[in-house]
């Protein structure tokens, strides 16, 4: 049986690269001690194969094979654009 793959729900920091994004994850977290709560972000490389992201995109990204030294994410698609979130303000 087949594993369920992760999702994860980011913005698009970086779209310099050909075919590859780099995402930003945020989550939060409570602090073990003095539970202040904490924001947290890790950046991930996804594979972006018709170059549609933009930077300030927000994208779902799943886990897939490794593509390259440290690429194992994909986009999975685009939630919403940032020149969506310009006209919304």
């Amino acid at each position: 049986m087949k594993a369920q793959r992760k999702c994860l729900k980011g913005v698009v920091v970086s779209d310099k690269m050909d075919k590859t994004v780099v995402v930003a994850v945020g989550r939060t977290m409570r602090h073990r001690l003095y539970g202040k709560v904490l924001r947290r972000t890790k950046k991930y490389m996804a594979h972006d194969e018709e170059n549609a992201c933009r930077i300030g995109d927000r994208v779902e990204i799943i886990e897939s094979r490794p593509l390259s030294r440290r690429k194992r994410w994909a986009v999975r698609q685009v939630l919403q654009s940032a020149a969506q979130q310009d006209v919304g303000r």
